[in-house]
């Protein structure tokens, strides 16, 4: 069966940098869209970025554009979110997700079908 595990969360102060992974089994890697989502307490999950099967595409929410980088490495069927210049608003569970059909791009949560267990990231100021 799919399953998405998530590593690399922490705490860390305002200004730094985490990178946080996800590896992904039971799947053809390589076909699907893959993308990063958060939530934090008392607020509705987010989308942060999402990467097409092929790496051609990448799109990030405007609140972590220019400090997070999104990418893949299918051979290992792994992806990754580089977090850098973290703010205190950056603090929440992070969760990796697939999008629910092959060689298809979203940016929807409805469209992700698959979820990791979350990540937690804490930012302090």
């Amino acid at each position: 069966q799919v399953q998405l595990v998530e590593s690399g969360g922490g705490s860390v102060q305002a200004g730094g940098s985490l990178q946080i992974s996800c590896a992904a089994s039971g799947l053809t890697f390589s076909s699907y869209s893959m993308g990063w989502f958060r939530q934090a307490p008392g607020k509705e999950r987010e989308f942060v970025a999402a990467i097409s099967w092929s790496v051609g595409r990448r799109y990030y929410a405007d609140s972590v554009k220019g400090r997070f980088t999104i990418s893949r490495d299918n051979a290992k069927k792994m992806m990754y979110l580089q977090m850098n210049r973290l703010e205190p608003e950056d603090t929440a569970v992070y969760y990796c997700a697939r999008v629910s059909r092959t060689y298809y791009y979203s940016l929807k949560k409805d469209e992700y079908d698959y979820w990791g267990q979350g990540t937690q990231v804490t930012v302090s100021s």
